[in-house]
């Protein structure tokens, strides 16, 4: 989803919770992953793996020059042949430690194999993060839980690309100083000549 189409979408919810209950997700996000340098671990259902939501990520870690916003997919089935940025599996939440983060969206209720292993990782000092229906046991063991009604108006979806637009907002910005001229140049060159970022 572009930016147009996120601007348009914050119009259509303007006067709602949902702008500021995305944003203030997205800000704990933020503020869990930037100062450890990453560590984001995203993590869907047995039945569900945010493809989407890894991809806007990867998106907005780039254009917000905040690379630590880029996720690990954890994925249940791997396949011998998927490439190494597919090949992670359900092993790396149990190897989670202080300082990485885990963000879990649940569209459905997590089986007891996943939460098992989400409150291992919290126990361990992880960071977690919930995003989907709002299941008990999830939002449990979550520090922070988005629950998303199953409405017409509003879908887990919608929720994953303002959640994702919002991070990226909320970088903290460049300090302001007496940079020269040339500095200023040569960082807009930099970010112009830049490499596309990597889709999934």
């Amino acid at each position: 989803m572009d930016a147009v189409r996120v601007a348009l979408l914050r119009e259509v919810l303007a006067g709602t919770e949902w702008l500021g209950a995305t944003r203030s997700f997205a800000g704990t996000l933020r503020s869990s992953v930037v100062p450890h340098g990453g560590g984001l671990l995203l993590v869907g259902t047995a039945a569900y793996e945010p493809w989407h939501l890894a991809a806007h990520l990867v998106d907005e870690a780039a254009w917000s020059g905040t690379p630590e916003l880029a996720p690990t997919l954890v994925r249940h089935r791997v396949l011998a042949a998927d490439p190494a940025h597919l090949s992670t599996g359900l092993g790396r939440i149990e190897a989670a430690r202080r300082g990485e983060t885990l963000l879990v969206v649940a569209p459905d209720a997590p089986d007891a194999e996943l939460l098992t292993r989400v409150h291992d990782a919290r126990r361990a000092g992880t960071t977690v993060l919930a995003l989907g229906s709002g299941d008990r046991d999830l939002a449990a063991l979550s520090h922070e839980a988005l629950a998303v009604p199953d409405t017409p108006d509003l879908d887990l979806d919608t929720v994953q690309h303002l959640v994702s637009a919002a991070a990226g907002e909320n970088a903290l910005p460049e300090p302001r100083g007496r940079r020269r001229l040339r500095d200023r140049l040569s960082r807009l060159a930099d970010q112009l000549t830049s490499p596309p970022p990597t889709r999934w």
